[in-house]
């Protein structure tokens, strides 16, 4: 039995996920953004699962949230699934809160995040970025490309005691994709399902869909932009990543 976290998990792909590794057998923690909507995942804790509340593009509700959970049972496994589509907590929400979770939990052994195959429109570049939310300064785009980046950075640094993955879950029926998105929805969410539990997959570095992996955009595979990134957020968060 695999304990994992699930950010953003009140709808869509996360609420999918969570529902899905319960019926597994694994031990699940939903997150909510708030406490209203923790309503949402009222059905998966009545089956057991436990919550953590946090505003993702609140940095200090990010903070008290990884202690909150450090105090906790271990978690074996981390699904970076929320996420945002536009606004000025792109940054915050999409890029530094994943980093900040990952460099503040102390125990997991497998990283996913959720990227996207819009990640090969945005840009590889740090210069002129906000990350504290203050202002738009990136786009979706960029944001996913940005966190695969930070995906393969975490692959290479702590490789083979953790392993870390993204994912591009295709273009599925969720509020963010929309009522008439055309892929499968549960493909969707199993790839990484398979990547937070199956102890026979122990790829790193990957960057995943449906099932199968895929070369990333060039910017992802630039060892240099990787370790700009992770000094940047390093810098700007006051939190390095720790050695695993």
């Amino acid at each position: 039995m695999t304990r994992i976290l699930i950010t953003g998990s009140t709808d869509g792909l996360g609420y999918a996920t969570a529902e899905s590794l319960l019926g597994q057998g694994h031990e699940v923690i939903v997150h909510a953004r708030s406490a209203a909507r923790a309503e949402a995942v009222s059905a998966l804790i009545d089956r057991g699962a436990d919550l953590v509340i946090a505003d993702l593009a609140d940095r200090g509700a990010v903070l008290d949230a990884m202690d909150e959970l450090n105090e906790g049972r271990a978690i074996d496994a981390v699904i970076h699934n929320a996420g945002v589509l536009t606004g000025p907590s792109l940054l915050p929400v999409n890029v530094v809160a994943p980093y900040l979770c990952t460099a503040l939990l102390t125990t997991p052994s497998r990283h996913v995040y959720l990227s996207s195959s819009m990640h090969r429109d945005g840009k590889a570049q740090l210069a002129g970025l906000d990350w504290s939310g203050g202002s738009v300064t990136a786009s979706y785009s960029d944001t996913k490309l940005l966190v695969a980046a930070f995906s393969a950075g975490v692959a290479e640094l702590w490789a083979p005691r953790v392993l870390a993955n993204s994912v591009d879950p295709g273009w599925v029926a969720t509020k963010m994709g929309g009522s008439g998105a055309p892929d499968d929805f549960d493909l969707g969410h199993e790839t990484q399902e398979r990547l937070a539990v199956d102890p026979s997959l122990q790829v790193t570095g990957g960057y995943w869909h449906h099932g199968a992996e895929q070369q990333p955009a060039v910017g992802v595979r630039d060892a240099d932009f990787r370790s700009r990134l992770i000094a940047e957020l390093a810098e700007v968060t006051g939190v390095a990543l720790p050695t695993r």
